[in-house]
């Protein structure tokens, strides 16, 4: 058989086997490792993405031809003019800011057995008991009753304390070993330790002048002495319990990239690069990075709402108010950049192998999204992914198209299906991902240089 026939994967590490790539793609690394260590939450995302614009020209409305737009520091709009008309549809990436973590409740502090403890309520889709026994940070805003903004980072620095989830001892734990693990992790026991040490009462003051709850009451004297707040400020506080510690090499070849978020701040940092880096482009170029993705893309910042709506009609009324935005939509080409699910070398039979994505094969693309028979899904048309397929293969970037687990095993939601209600063609895009969702998720260092340069293809695609 000729061999040119058969559908051959390639691997990306043959493929940018070059010094030239090496030294391209380990740059590339260093620099998004710096970026996620940065961007633990979506509003130090977004902030990081703006002083990326900034640094390169970018100013804040659509007064020029370099333009972006943010709602409430979670969610950002960006774009560059193109030299064709917006009639004729805009060249688009999205990504989402947000990851799966712990959000502080809004009446958090609590004292049990002489330990100080935050209430959490977890968010997304996450496996609870990997968030015992491990160190966390802090980070968030808190806003008072009078305005006043005040950013929280504590648990970065290494002169920092770290908070942490106590797990139960194995001792303690042998009838725990029946119970199905949905059941064996209770979301209430997701409580994060802050604190040990009580207020002491004075020497000769009766035991009866002592704080009832001595532990908590401390912890609120520390907060105040850092923060200038009260327990009442706490119900207007934006507070995240995520993983501390910096984004790291993983393995004797540092070959992968270790940390928390790269669902998906790996879309938003190469979909950015790519964006930035693209040559004049011959179509208007946006990004667009939603909020609220990992918990149904609902609420005033995620996909569901009408923030990229109202961008494109306000970009469209300052650079082309005779095109109304259902033409521009019909005609555009999007990505939805969202991380997939590489094949687990240790849990193989989750996945239908002649389907699935690969470690180090390149960029990922998802025909369809959804599950249980493509319910909540976007399909992409064989049209568009014959173009996308010519665009990639014309400069030798190495792709694969995958679905996310086996038939009625697997599957997963994106923000495709809503850009897909304006009528555009889109497909979901990016780097496959082992261990997806936990909090220590894990990225291949060629995969990240393949979406980079494939989002780049997209932007500068005539």
């Amino acid at each position: 058989m000729d061999k040119t026939l058969a559908s051959s994967p390639k691997n990306g590490w043959e493929v940018y086997r070059s010094p030239e790539h090496r030294k391209a793609m380990y740059e590339l690394a260093d620099a998004y490792m710096d970026f996620l260590t940065a961007s633990k939450t979506e509003r130090e995302t977004v902030s990081e993405v703006i002083a990326r614009l900034t640094e390169a020209g970018y100013a804040e409305g659509f007064a020029t031809g370099k333009a972006w737009q943010a709602l409430h520091g979670k969610a950002i709009f960006v774009a560059r003019k193109g030299r064709r008309p917006l009639a004729e549809g805009i060249r688009l990436i999205s990504a989402h800011t947000d990851s799966p973590r712990l959000d502080l409740k809004q009446h958090p502090l609590i004292e049990q057995v002489g330990v100080g403890q935050a209430k959490t309520h977890y968010y997304g889709g996450l496996r609870k008991y990997q968030w015992f026994a491990r160190s966390l940070s802090l980070h968030g805003v808190i806003v008072k009753a009078d305005g006043t903004r005040i950013p929280v980072v504590l648990g970065e620095n290494e002169n920092e304390p770290v908070f942490t989830i106590a797990d139960l001892l194995p001792h303690l734990s042998h009838k725990d070993g029946s119970t199905p693990l949905a059941d064996a992790f209770s979301a209430e026991k997701l409580n994060v330790i802050l604190g040990h040490e009580p207020v002491l009462k004075a020497e000769g003051d009766d035991a009866a002048d002592a704080p009832k709850e001595a532990v908590k009451a401390r912890m609120l004297e520390l907060l105040h002495e850092k923060y200038g707040i009260c327990e009442d400020d706490l119900i207007s506080a934006e507070l995240e319990a995520v993983p501390a510690g910096p984004t790291r090499y993983v393995g004797l070849d540092c070959g992968i990239i270790g940390g928390y978020g790269h669902d998906d701040r790996i879309c938003v940092y190469t979909a950015l690069r790519a964006f930035l880096e693209a040559d004049e482009p011959e179509y208007t170029s946006c990004l667009i990075f939603w909020d609220k993705e990992e918990i149904g893309s609902d609420g005033s910042t995620g996909a569901s709402s009408r923030f990229f709506q109202y961008c494109v009609e306000d970009m469209a009324a300052a650079w082309e108010p005779e095109t109304p935005f259902r033409r521009i939509m019909m005609n555009t080409r999007a990505i939805s950049g969202d991380v997939h699910a590489a094949v687990d070398p240790d849990w193989q039979d989750r996945h239908e192998l002649k389907n699935s994505a690969f470690f180090g094969n390149g960029v990922a693309f998802c025909k369809f999204t959804g599950s249980r028979g493509k319910y909540g899904a976007n399909d992409a048309h064989p049209e568009y992914l014959g173009w996308l397929r010519g665009v990639l293969d014309e400069r030798g970037i190495p792709w694969q198209m995958a679905e996310l687990g086996k038939v009625d095993v697997g599957g997963g939601g994106t923000v495709a299906l809503f850009l897909a209600a304006y009528g555009m063609d889109v497909v979901d895009s990016g780097p496959a991902l082992l261990g997806m969702h936990s909090p220590f998720e894990l990225a291949s260092v060629p995969d990240l240089y393949a979406a980079k340069l494939a989002y780049q293809a997209f932007f500068e695609a005539k």
